[in-house]
């Protein structure tokens, strides 16, 4: 890898305005809405080349904006939105911050994940923090749990050729490409002919209007399951909680979590567990749908098809729903079907190897957050919510989709910023005002509050994060 600055064609002045405009439109979203947000502060805030602050200012904006139309939608009263950057970066970073009696928590990583150079001299990006992705590598690769083994037995590899196998055997492990590369890679080229998001209307039901509760917040009445894991989406069912949905966190009993997010992604929710291939939980999860408004999965595309509970078989169970999909690449192009996180995209897209470059490093260099994972929460949380408002206004189901990957594309049109890199980072000490401190199913929680300030129905989480399996499984 040469070094380099960042190229003067990249250089730009990110205006945060100008962006929220553009994914507003791709909400499908009225421009009046607009001109009731504030926007405050400017990148870099992090260290990073990219416009990290921006995205996360951006997206949680219109997560709250979407909020906010809903709220005008069911009470005829306009409200201001407003988001400072500042929080809004932090709130993107929430994992980090989040504190249990005081402690931080265990190590989020496995002890193998990262990046390793391969026998060709290119670099391999392993993701091994669930114990069957961990297994499965070391079993490809024959050796030991420790990272010296795993970086001996990869010189016998070409990045791309351990890529394609870990692929090939259910594994998450990605080559670290340029963003050339990328734009020349088959998946590449079929995400740039994607929008930022989707929202499709996938059946026919009559207008509905949203249940008559005691208007307090937004989505007050509103019911979602969230079958998700990890970070994006289970943000966007925190993001909904916050604005007063009743949010069911459906997990398995048989699959593996990791603890530390559980507790910071699950403030607002409820949490049951249901194993779908047994006939009883099946029928419960059918059940449970017939009176859901939102159904949130980040399962490997066409993995709940196969259980009938794909987006066509949930517009037929429940006509009006409003189904919401997360995907690490897309639902086009050859790694449609692909298994992946944010780190892994990063690496595969490009981000690692323009920021090392921005860096004169040699070796890959991630963000400074998961920022994939969460702008896509967020706009998760916002195509939902835009999708209700039809839902009400139009009547129909519809289909919600949003991907790592073309976030990703969306993050890199943001621009880059010059000497972004110089700026300061910010730890625990310096995000103390951004904090709050409840009690939770863990213990003495301190965690980052919802940087989306509305002025008359502020966001909150009314329920604590609880254990997993916790509550029972019912409306």
């Amino acid at each position: 890898m040469s070094s380099s600055s960042i190229p003067h064609s990249a250089q730009t002045t990110p205006d945060p305005h100008q962006a929220l405009r553009q994914v507003w439109h791709a909400l499908g979203q009225a421009d009046a809405a607009l001109s009731q947000v504030s926007l405050s502060g400017s990148d870099p805030v992090l260290p990073s080349s990219f416009a990290v602050g921006t995205a996360a200012q951006v997206s949680i904006a219109a997560a709250g904006l979407a909020a906010s139309e809903l709220w005008h939608l069911r009470s005829q009263v306009r409200q201001r939105v407003s988001v400072d950057m500042r929080h809004a970066a932090a709130e993107f970073r929430s994992e980090r911050y989040f504190r249990v009696n005081g402690a931080s928590s265990d190590e989020i990583w496995d002890k193998i994940a990262g990046t390793y150079s391969c026998g060709d001299g290119r670099w391999v990006r392993l993701h091994t923090n669930f114990p069957h992705h961990r297994d499965g590598v070391l079993k490809l690769l024959q050796c030991e749990h420790d990272r010296a083994s795993v970086g001996q037995a990869l010189q016998k590899w070409a990045a791309e050729d351990f890529e394609d196998a870990a692929a090939n055997a259910g594994l998450v492990v990605t080559a670290m490409r340029s963003f050339d590369e990328w734009d020349r890679h088959p998946q590449g080229q079929a995400v740039q002919t994607l929008p930022l998001l989707s929202i499709e209307k996938i059946g026919d039901a009559p207008p509905q209007a949203l249940p008559a509760a005691v208007l307090q917040r937004p989505l007050d009445g509103v019911r979602v399951l969230d079958l998700t894991r990890i970070i994006a989406g289970p943000v966007c069912g925190r993001t909904l909680a916050a604005h007063g949905a009743d949010v069911l966190l459906v997990t398995a009993p048989q699959l593996p979590a990791i603890g530390p997010l559980v507790i910071d992604t699950g403030r607002g929710k409820r949490s049951c567990q249901l194993d779908l291939r047994q006939p009883d939980d099946h029928r419960t999860l059918s059940h449970l749908l017939h009176d859901t408004d939102i159904f949130v999965q980040g399962y490997r595309p066409g993995g709940l098809d196969a259980l009938g509970f794909g987006p066509a078989a949930a517009a037929k169970k429940r006509p009006g729903i409003i189904y919401v999909s997360l995907s690490a690449y897309g639902h086009v192009g050859p790694w449609a079907g692909r298994r992946g996180f944010d780190s892994l995209v990063q690496t595969a897209s490009g981000f690692n190897h323009a920021e090392a470059q921005a860096a004169h490093s040699e070796q890959p260099k991630p963000l400074p957050m998961q920022v994939l994972d969460h702008a896509a929460g967020y706009l998760m949380a916002a195509g939902a919510m835009s999708a209700l408002a039809r839902r009400v206004t139009e009547g129909g189901s519809w289909h919600v989709r949003v991907s790592l990957a073309q976030t990703g594309n969306w993050l890199r049109q943001l621009g880059r910023i010059d000497n972004g890199l110089a700026t300061a980072d910010n730890g625990f000490e310096q995000v103390q005002d951004l904090l709050e401190h409840s009690d939770s199913g863990f213990g003495r929680l301190t965690a980052v509050t919802h940087a989306a300030q509305l002025s008359a129905t502020p966001a909150y989480w009314a329920r604590p994060s609880v254990p997993l399996g916790t509550d029972a499984v019912s409306w």
